[in-house]
């Protein structure tokens, strides 16, 4: 996957068909913690990963990471969850200036009606107005385990309201059309049950119905 250039197709295809089902597709565990969330509502990214490391309560990693990260890229985070004030409207800024196209942290950021107002993409673990220091840069665009999923430099990152899934770069073409073909069979599927048929049925579950419950 390229960083050079947004493959526009790519994020259109992944927008339409959302983090759920691209899950669902993909059949690994590639969902990161549930606690990262859109620090505002319709957020949404599908972007190559551009990952790194901050020690708690310090956010140097990020300033070197907008030089070093290709343009288009998603910065991911690792904070080891400790939440302070690692990004917020500067950062924001530059980070938009540097073509940077979202951001997906452990860790927490603030000035977030700021950043709600630019619509810049975030997905965080909190909020907090804490400062941080720069004072180490543990990694820089090196593979690592972010919210329980690993992550390498390339990787596709989906964002949106319902959570983050990050998808190997190799598998990317594979879990679009596994994707794709799930969407296509729930659209038959909800078409049958706008005529009336069962979840029970059209899921096999009918043997259920005999089951009795005291």
């Amino acid at each position: 996957m390229s960083h050079s250039v947004i493959d526009q197709t790519l994020a259109a295809r992944c927008a339409a068909l959302g983090t759920a089902t691209l899950y669902e597709a993909n059949g690994q565990p590639c969902a990161v913690d549930p606690q990262i969330r859109s620090l505002w509502p319709g957020a949404f990214i599908a972007a190559p990963a551009y990952p790194l490391v901050c020690s708690p309560g310090d956010n140097l990693s990020i300033h070197i990471a907008l030089e070093r990260a290709p343009r288009g890229s998603v910065l991911v985070v690792d904070t080891g969850d400790f939440i302070a004030g690692y990004w917020g409207e500067v950062l924001t800024v530059a980070a938009e200036a540097a073509g940077i196209v979202g951001l997906v942290i452990n860790g927490g950021v603030r000035d977030s009606a700021a950043i709600s107002k630019r619509r810049f993409p975030v997905f965080a673990r909190g909020v907090s107005v804490r400062g941080t220091v720069k004072a180490s840069a543990p990694a820089v665009g090196l593979p690592m385990i972010f919210g329980g999923v690993p992550v390498a430099d390339g990787d596709l990152v989906v964002a949106d309201d319902d959570g983050v899934i990050i998808v190997p770069a190799a598998e990317v073409a594979r879990t679009l059309q596994a994707g794709e073909a799930r969407a296509d069979k729930e659209s038959v599927m909800m078409n049958q049950l706008s005529q009336g048929a069962t979840t029970l049925e059209l899921m096999s579950l009918g043997h259920w119905r005999e089951k009795a419950w005291p």
